[in-house]
């Protein structure tokens, strides 16, 4: 692949947040992300949990620090974009090993990372979490890297640390989070379009939402709502077991072959992924 310095890449990535807006698909492993720039997609992201689900084991941190940033690597390499990382809550209990964390997504030639706030048991203190996220942004400086910082409020809800509005809530610790580095903010869980509007408006930087689970909003219309980057988590991992699963379950049931209807041809695959 090419030797394009991660700075450029970073800048790259960075810009697409200036523009009307993105979709930034998450690969899952190598494979995947070569087809993914193939495609046509300028930046691509990892998934936490299509990573998991790869290594036949469930999302949520059973991967370890080590398991992911292999998992990274083989990604990295593998394409010419910008990548960025799911790096979950930053593999570590305190600020300091998140800032190690990103330190080595970096040296592998990320240019850019997720952060979320969120732990076993709920979400981290708004304090503790911008500490993080400021440990972070002072292990890959601004123009090197993009930190998007992500937030669980809409997932946790009422409680488990969310005092009180969740809206509220959400803006606040979005506030903190890009004070404290972030260049910008992931809110999944929503999924009404005048909630997201109104999110976009109130958050003071790019406003990252996730697609394809509970969110079914397509992305131009989200787009339209102020969003800036819509990313699809797990979702290309799921359409693409759900794809295996199918056909064995087709060959396994019956011996026929239709699931191979609109299969790339080996050689042309072979191509593909010839260096």
């Amino acid at each position: 692949m090419s030797a394009e310095p991660s700075t450029d890449k970073a800048a790259a990535l960075l810009a697409l947040h200036a523009g009307p807006g993105f979709v930034l698909p998450n690969a899952w492993d190598a494979g995947s992300a070569r087809i993914l720039e193939q495609v046509g997609f300028t930046a691509i992201a990892t998934t936490s949990a299509g990573i998991a689900w790869s290594c036949a084991v469930p999302d949520g941190g059973v991967i370890d620090r080590d398991q992911m940033l292999e998992c990274i690597r083989r990604i990295v390499v593998a394409v010419d974009v910008p990548v960025t990382v799911d790096l979950e809550s930053g593999y570590g209990d305190t600020a300091e090993e998140v800032g190690r964390t990103v330190a080595l997504a970096a040296d592998l030639g990320a240019v850019g990372a997720n952060i979320e706030d969120a732990r076993t048991g709920g979400l981290f203190d708004i304090d503790e979490a911008a500490d993080r996220i400021r440990a972070a942004r002072a292990a890959a400086p601004s123009g090197t890297f993009v930190l998007n910082a992500r937030t669980d409020t809409y997932f946790a809800g009422a409680g488990a640390g969310v005092s009180g509005d969740v809206f509220a809530e959400t803006v606040e610790r979005t506030s903190r989070y890009l004070d404290a580095g972030a260049d910008c903010v992931f809110v999944p869980g929503v999924v009404d379009e005048d909630t997201i509007r109104t999110l976009a408006a109130a958050i003071p930087g790019p406003l990252n939402v996730v697609a394809g689970l509970a969110n079914t909003i397509d992305a131009r219309t989200l787009f339209s709502l102020g969003v800036k980057r819509v990313s699809l988590g797990g979702s290309l991992a799921r359409a693409a077991l759900s794809l295996l699963e199918r056909a064995g379950r087709e060959l396994l049931d019956t011996g026929t072959l239709g699931f191979l209807d609109g299969a790339i041809g080996y050689a042309d695959l072979q191509a593909r992924f010839s260096d």
